[in-house]
């Protein structure tokens, strides 16, 4: 009787000294998308890039590295560094330059065209560089999403 009553209370205690550690918070993959896009008129692209944390920590993210795809035509690299703490289930903007295809041009005017009806489709892929909260190492974490642009009325070479 007297190891049983000592087995419980040990058992007690250890359990106790495991609660008392921090929960690990869980971490998931961002979402990352295209908010708003501008055509210059020296032909590249500035992109207002979203990137939503969808982890129950904060994540420090560091650098985007990928492709973006408009239509079905060639991709062209997707690349930024920047420093962006976003908290849990939050989101921050980066702006990032891209140099489109010519093909990417001519569809984005052939869309424009149609006004508010015209729109076309895109994708993003790559790896989002990031830190999560309770991690000593950043790591990356693949990112894969797909929208629509469509002109902004009254905002020339403004696409959302």
């Amino acid at each position: 009787m007297g190891r049983l009553l000592r087995g419980v209370a040990l058992g007690a205690l250890v359990a106790g000294l495991v609660a008392c550690g921090p929960p690990k918070k869980s971490v998931f993959p961002p979402t990352v998308s295209i908010q708003e896009m501008t055509t210059r008129p020296d032909g590249q692209w500035r992109l207002t890039v979203r990137i939503q944390n969808n982890s129950y920590g904060s994540m420090d993210f560091s650098s985007l590295d990928g492709e973006l795809k408009v239509a079905e035509l060639v991709p062209v690299r997707l690349h930024s560094r920047f420093d962006l703490d976003i908290p849990p289930f939050a989101a921050d903007v980066t702006q990032i330059d891209v140099l489109p295809t010519p093909e990417m041009t001519a569809t984005l005017k052939t869309a424009a065209a149609k006004g508010s009806a015209g729109s076309v489709p895109y994708s993003v892929n790559g790896n989002a560089h990031a830190k999560p909260e309770q991690e000593d190492k950043a790591r990356d974490f693949t990112f894969h999403g797909n929208d629509w642009l469509s002109p902004v009325p009254g905002i020339p070479n403004t696409w959302r």
